[in-house]
């Protein structure tokens, strides 16, 4: 490898090549209406079921975008989606057993719980390496029975950002997210029909009753998996509470459900459902739909947990989390600052006083061979002196890898040592 300045070359040593790693850190904050608006939430109509009336349509996911997703310059910033452990209690209330191939049966009200079974399968296999491992918070690879019901998420909430914000990983005590953890109160009475008093509140957004989980104490206790970094997500306010898990390499969030919100909170509205169009209690309920949580329903009682979380499709779900528990404005819904790591190699090219004082340029010098001179008639006196502007890095075949421009000429003569320092970062 050699430079150039001033149309001369010198061998770089090795002993003037160094290789240095730095992070650089950057703050990514998502506002609420992000979250929570229809225009920035896109959803993925892939699951459709058969059956009875219309049928229902919903994704596996949805993304949340930094503006309108139709537009060319919108940003996919985090996708959000609900899984089920299994062995946990919700599917375990859900479940009918299982049929001679082994594949678990649901009741009729229940919809899309082999999918909510198998996202979570999906996050548990590639951050914990097992299919069948169930996350807990604080982070463990395995339970005791007197730990297993309290730390042990069997509903999570998903949220997975991108690349393009997480970067290569997520630091450490810096994530922090606000969520509803009560559902805006019913002002419905039971007793009255349908179309009568009061709303649903799957589709109330939230007013009160916030909370911040953050990832306090992640760079005292820091843990690895499968999966990679991994802290312990709490409450702010609490912190003893335990609410979910972050994953700080994958750019991963696991939330316990059941401990970030409310789950004996009673929860009414229409559903996606599997139905023939219905008049409950005198209100007109299209086809594809049904009604939770009101008298003459079949589940006037029906709560987040278990309820909604078995007879709601994913996207019904993740519309309530997102626009009723995240709230419409323009206050912070989730921060954090990631980690780019910067990997550098440092060349000095040094220029000692001797050297790179005379430029092979055919202008340095004038008709007859003698150094053009500031002055006129000193040419005899006055020493030669170049001003580089250009250091070109080559191979040892002389082919041009690199070029570096300083901000201003510099003046070498042959009372000046002069160094080079090109920085390339990858």
């Amino acid at each position: 490898m050699a430079k150039v300045v001033g149309g001369s070359f010198k061998r770089i040593s090795p002993e003037d090549i160094k290789v240095s790693r730095s992070v650089l850190n950057q703050l990514v904050d998502v506002v609420q209406e992000d979250v929570s608006g229809s225009a920035t939430r896109r959803s993925y109509q892939v699951f459709v079921t058969g059956g009875i009336g219309p049928g229902v349509t919903s994704s596996l996911f949805q993304t949340v975008y930094d503006q309108d997703f139709t537009l060319q310059t919108a940003n996919p910033i985090f996708d959000m989606t609900v899984g089920l452990w299994y062995g946990g209690g919700t599917v375990l209330t859900a479940s009918s057993g299982e049929d001679s191939a082994g594949k678990l049966l649901f009741a009729s009200q229940s919809l899309m719980m082999r999918e909510k079974i198998d996202i979570y399968r999906q996050y548990a296999s590639s951050l914990l390496g097992d299919a069948t491992q169930a996350f807990y918070s604080p982070f463990s690879i395995s339970a005791t029975p007197t730990t297993v019901m309290t730390n042990r998420i069997d509903n999570a909430l998903f949220l997975s950002f991108k690349r393009l914000f997480a970067r290569d990983s997520v630091k450490r005590e810096t994530f922090a997210i606000r969520m509803y953890q009560s559902a805006s109160a019913s002002t419905r009475d039971d007793n009255a029909a349908l179309n009568a008093v009061g709303q649903a509140n799957l589709n109330l957004t939230s007013i009160s009753g916030s909370a911040i989980f953050t990832d306090i104490g992640a760079s005292t206790n820091q843990q690895r998996t499968f999966g990679g970094g991994v802290g312990t997500v709490k409450n702010a306010a609490n912190t003893s509470q335990n609410v979910g898990l972050i994953f700080y390499d994958a750019g991963t969030v696991v939330l316990d459900i059941a401990k970030i919100f409310s789950g004996s909170q009673k929860m009414s509205g229409t559903i996606s459902a599997m139905a023939e169009s219905s008049q409950p209690d005198g209100a007109n309920v299209a086809a594809g739909k049904v009604m939770m949580g009101w008298a003459g329903s079949g589940n006037a009682d029906a709560k987040f947990i278990p309820d909604f979380m078995i007879s709601g499709s994913i996207d019904n779900i993740v519309d309530h989390i997102a626009s009723c528990r995240v709230q419409s404005g323009t206050l912070t819904a989730a921060t954090f600052q990631n980690n780019t790591n910067i990997n550098s190699t440092l060349v000095f090219c040094r220029a000692t006083a001797d050297e790179f004082n005379y430029s092979t340029n055919p202008t340095f010098v004038n008709s007859t061979g003698k150094i053009r001179v500031v002055d006129a008639g000193q040419e005899d006196v006055q020493r030669t002196f170049t001003m580089p502007t250009t250091v070109g890095l080559h191979d040892e075949f002389g082919n041009l890898l690199a070029v570096a421009k300083v901000s201003r000429p510099i003046e070498k003569n042959d009372e000046k040592d002069i160094t080079f320092r090109l920085r390339l970062d990858f």
